[in-house]
Parts: structure tokens; sequence; C-alpha cells
């Protein structure tokens, strides 16, 4: 049985090596917040991070993660108040919610190496997530408000600690 860490937790699940991540996480571990759009990897509304790295679950055999420490949107932040889930509602980004929990992970990715992306930077880092209801430019103010609340927060937090 594979052994997983999953959003900081160590898990063994019953599945073959070949099973897609996404199904893993959906069908056996019961976290939904990671979406089925595609299946080919080509939407991104499964993405998830596999060691910080943003990948798409539903091409992601789960023998490939063993051992690797993977974060879905259910560990993204433990309160659901991450920067960027708070950046997504302030600017409005959801309209049907059904790729939300890729982009935000996609974001998270850029975010994580990257605290002052440009907007360039930004669409070039999200494209390939595919909103259906076309609220790009939402996204793109909500990782930009996002980054910028992030350096905010750095910047506080590295002057108490002076």
């Amino acid at each position: 049985m594979p052994n997983l860490n999953i959003n900081g937790r160590n898990m063994s699940v019953d599945a073959a090596g070949d099973t897609p991540l996404l199904w893993v996480i959906r069908e056996q571990l019961q976290m939904t917040g990671t979406k089925f759009g595609c299946g080919a990897g080509l939407c991104g509304a499964c993405t998830v991070h596999v060691n910080g790295e943003a990948v798409r679950s539903c091409q992601t055999a789960l023998s490939e993660v063993s051992g690797k420490k993977i974060t879905t949107i259910e560990g993204l932040s433990a309160k659901g108040d991450h920067p960027l889930q708070k950046a997504w509602i302030v600017e409005q980004v959801p309209q049907c919610g059904y790729c939300q929990s890729g982009q935000i992970m996609q974001a998270a990715s850029l975010l994580s190496k990257n605290s002052n992306p440009t907007k360039e930077e930004v669409v070039a880092h999200m494209d390939g997530n595919l909103c259906r209801c076309m609220t790009y430019s939402r996204i793109q103010k909500a990782v930009m408000r996002a980054a910028s609340e992030m350096r905010t927060a750095a910047a506080s937090s590295d002057r108490r600690n002076t």
C-alpha cells in the first residue's frame, strides 16, 4: 500500500501504482476540493502541489508521488485564509467556481517562488488553467492583490523580528 503525505498527514491508500492521484484524493480520501475537469491534464482543475510544484493530479500516477509531500486546496491553509483565498473573495473571482481550487493552487506555486510577479508573469504562469466563465481578469487581480498582501505581511514580520 503506497504511503502518502497529504496536507501534512501520512496516509496509506489501497490503490494500484498507476491510479491517478486525483482519484485517490477524491474517491479514497474524500477530499473533493480538487476537481476533475478534462482528465487529460489540459484544464488545470485538478492542480495540486507535489513537493511545492504545481502538477495535474489527473495525469500523476500514485507511484510517482509515494513519499513526496502533496498539498491540496484543503491543505493550503488550515483556516481557509491563505492570502489567495482571501483575495479571491475580495476580487469576486468565482462564478461557477469549478476551476477555482486549481487556479488558486497554480497561483500559490507562482507566489511561493516569485513574491512580486508582473502581470505578464501571472498571465504566463496561469496559462493552461482554464476558466469557462472567463474570469481571467479577476483572477489576475486576485493574484496581484495576494502577492502585495504577502509582501506587506513579510515586511511587517521582518520589522518585528529586527
